[in-house]
């Protein structure tokens, strides 16, 4: 894994000099593009824009519409659009392991839109090429899983199926997926997509892909394998040195990324990745007027986004981002260090940094003040520390002695 890390000037001015490749909806005759510039008098000093590459960008509007890696796509934006390509390589070749241009990809809105493009792609597959109805396609995954999921299931009127976990390690336990693999057999599934996490949404854990997958060979010839790295795709591939969860692993077909969270890009900002040509099967021959057609969920979004993970990751470079990971796992490492010393009960994966506190063990409003994420608030079991870059030693001294002192 290695990208370079770039100066600031460096970074500003690539992005100055790809926006100049993207057509200008003020100074050209643009008369068929339902679209614009952002309103320019929205801003408090609109000169100023031009010494900030990312709001120029912003101002400047490109619409990223369709797969770039998969085809041109559209015409207008070709400079922004070829810093989107960098992104998706970065991501994919880099941290995530792949051959080189042997993937396609794009930015998305979240982690939310990524899982759901991956089981729309493999239901669209299972459907075109072994004539499958959604009635005999299924999702498997652990009841830690993030909703999403659930929620694509329900859009694509295929069936979720939930497998439970082991309380305190948080792995899935392979007794119950037998047993919920027996149950989908029984109900005429025969297609399965298996849905794994890399840093589940309330616990940060990882799913171990080997024993799982083991075990449905066992009943599924037909099965596609997705990541949901929604939260550790920017942590877990910095803080150790397993790649099964990566397409070093020939099981494993696709993975979505969020950017809006560890890497801190704007909300509504993630990526999409899997093996070469499988998102044809998403493809909408209808978008007849879009060049290159469109593969993607979304359809129309900004390239700002994009361009925005791109100069982040560059700012840092692979080196420094693999520092700043590891100064986070040290802050956690810190926090579990105090829990441990009062005697809290909670759950942690060594190589990441969320920290779920039993419920029993702090008290409610306690957690309110910090914020803490609870599981269900109807009836909170767990609460949730993520400690990201603005959390520092001091804040977590001061918590550690607020919860030491309510259990005096």
């Amino acid at each position: 894994m290695y990208w370079k890390k770039l100066s600031k000037t460096t970074i500003q001015q690539k992005v100055f000099d790809e926006l100049q490749k993207n057509i200008d909806f003020i100074t050209e005759p643009i008369l068929g593009l339902p679209g614009s510039s952002v309103d320019q008098e929205q801003f408090y000093n609109p000169s100023s824009l031009k010494e900030d590459a990312f709001l120029s960008v912003l101002i400047n509007n490109p619409n990223h519409i369709g797969c770039h890696t998969h085809k041109n796509g559209e015409r207008y934006f070709p400079g922004t659009k070829q810093i989107e390509i960098d992104l998706i390589r970065i991501c994919a070749e880099e941290i995530f392991g792949a051959e080189e241009s042997d993937y396609d990809g794009y930015v998305t809105p979240g982690g939310t839109e990524g899982n759901i493009q991956a089981q729309w792609m493999y239901r669209n597959y299972f459907m075109q090429n072994e004539k499958a109805k959604p009635e005999e396609i299924g999702v498997i995954f652990s009841e830690d899983s993030h909703y999403s999921v659930y929620k694509g299931s329900n859009l694509l009127n295929i069936h979720p199926i939930t497998v439970k976990v082991n309380h305190d390690d948080r792995q899935i336990l392979l007794d119950d997926l037998k047993k919920k693999l027996e149950e989908a057999q029984d109900k005429g599934i025969r297609y399965l997509i298996v849905h794994l996490s890399m840093g589940t949404t309330m616990f940060g854990s990882i799913d171990s892909p080997e024993p799982l997958l083991e075990v449905i060979k066992q009943y599924f010839k037909h099965y596609f394998v997705h990541v949901d790295a929604a939260f550790g795709g920017f942590v877990y591939p910095f803080s150790q040195e397993k790649m099964d969860l990566s397409f070093k692993n020939t099981e494993i077909s696709s993975i979505a990324i969020d950017g809006h969270k560890i890497l801190r890009s704007p909300f509504g900002t993630g990526v999409f990745l899997c093996r070469k040509s499988l998102i044809e099967h998403a493809q909408t021959p209808e978008a007849s007027y879009v060049y290159g057609s469109d593969f993607t969920l979304c359809g129309s979004r900004s390239g700002a986004n994009a361009v925005y993970m791109w100069m982040t990751l560059m700012a840092h470079g692979s080196n420094g981002w693999t520092e700043l990971i590891k100064q986070l796992i040290v802050r956690t490492d810190y926090l579990c260090k105090g829990l441990d010393e009062i005697g809290i009960k909670y759950y942690r994966h060594s190589d990441m940094n969320i920290v779920a506190i039993d419920h029993h063990e702090i008290p409610e409003d306690l957690a309110k003040k910090y914020y803490l994420v609870a599981d269900n608030y109807s009836n909170p079991q767990w609460w949730k520390v993520v400690v990201i870059t603005h959390v520092t030693d001091n804040m977590i001294k001061d918590f550690l002695l607020e919860l030491k002192t309510s259990k005096a």
